[in-house]
């Protein structure tokens, strides 16, 4: 159920967070942060982006974050999904565009609690 992924004792981490204020990656993690949410990015471009730590890989990441949301192609998260898995990461979101049947299957797969049915992360913590 998607409100299971909305905590503010959650720690998130956007997968493909970018200081490009244009894209995704960077909307979601402002907005995240904006919500009051604990927030931080996963790009090997970035150390931080407008004071939030980004980190260049998942096994980089610190013990914390419980959710990863995707803004990256569908290929890209695919190929990192049994990583998130086996760094014990239980939660994944997809956010549009970001998705694909293919993911799908490997979070089912993976027995992962995923959210990749076209459900934007921020549209849908207004209505949380």
């Amino acid at each position: 159920m998607v409100k299971d992924f909305f905590n503010k004792d959650f720690t998130y981490a956007v997968v493909g967070a970018t200081i490009n204020q244009d894209k995704y990656g960077y909307r979601v993690l402002k907005d995240l942060q904006a919500g009051g949410y604990k927030v931080v990015g996963v790009n090997p471009k970035y150390q931080e982006i407008e004071g939030l730590s980004c980190f260049a890989a998942l096994a980089d990441l610190p013990v914390g974050p419980k959710v990863l949301v995707f803004v990256v192609p569908p290929e890209v998260g695919l190929n990192m999904l049994p990583q998130a898995a086996s760094l014990g990461f239980k939660k994944v979101w997809f956010q549009p565009g970001a998705e694909s049947p293919a993911v799908r299957a490997k979070i089912k797969d993976l027995g992962l609690n995923g959210v990749a049915d076209g459900s934007c992360i921020m549209v849908i913590r207004r209505t949380i």
